[in-house]
């Protein structure tokens, strides 16, 4: 026997994340070009996405990388996490909201270390779904078909009987590959559309219960 879930991704799905420009002013401000804080910060953003560094490690290393005093490192990653966060897709997570007794409820989301604490205190992720998966926690990112089976076993559910909601396409792929079904988020409606088909086919199509 086997739950059916839904599993989501956050950024780009649950939180609405345009790009801000950021990183080009403080690029403008510091006279560096174009690409010029990614290329020096690349390995601790990649570090801070699989847990490998904690924030005062990347606070560390933003002051002696880009040479930033206390005041600036702090304005330098308020406005990381301004674009990180971004606004919360209120009718999705209304929508995910209403789905609580009807499927087990999931989030795997590639993230950076500090990710967890913000986005409860904003979203209340941890009281929406049943269990979250932060790669910057388990070390793993997706596409790596171990971030999968990692959100499955936290759900204590098979691949085949989860629903993984994602609005890229590579991890979309990968989520297939592991065994998921699996959708392209592009908008509300086709994706409220698909979760519906989804539970529909669920638990007796399976023979799977739905996890309260």
């Amino acid at each position: 026997m086997s739950v059916t879930c839904v599993i989501f991704d956050i950024g780009g799905v649950l939180e609405i994340t345009p790009e801000t420009g950021w990183v080009r002013r403080w690029e403008e401000r510091l006279g560096l070009p174009d690409g010029g804080v990614n290329e020096r910060m690349r390995d601790v953003w990649a570090a801070g996405g699989i847990g490998a560094v904690g924030e005062r490690d990347v606070h560390r290393e933003v002051a002696s990388r880009l040479g930033l005093d206390g005041p600036h490192v702090e304005a330098f990653m308020a406005d990381l996490w301004t674009e990180y966060l971004g606004t919360p897709n209120d009718e999705l997570i209304d929508h995910v909201r209403g789905l609580r007794g009807k499927c087990g409820l999931g989030i795997l989301s590639n993230s950076f270390v500090g990710a967890r604490e913000r986005e409860t205190e904003l979203y209340r992720f941890d009281e929406l779904v049943d269990r979250i998966v932060y790669s910057h926690e388990i070390g793993i990112e997706k596409p790596d078909p171990r971030a999968f089976e990692a959100a499955c076993a936290a759900l204590d559910a098979r691949p085949e009987s989860c629903l993984f909601i994602d609005d890229v396409a590579v991890n979309v792929e990968a989520a297939r590959a592991a065994g998921m079904q699996a959708h392209l988020f592009e908008d509300n409606p086709r994706t409220f559309a698909r979760i519906a088909a989804h539970l529909d086919a669920g638990p007796l199509a399976r023979g799977s219960v739905p996890l309260g």
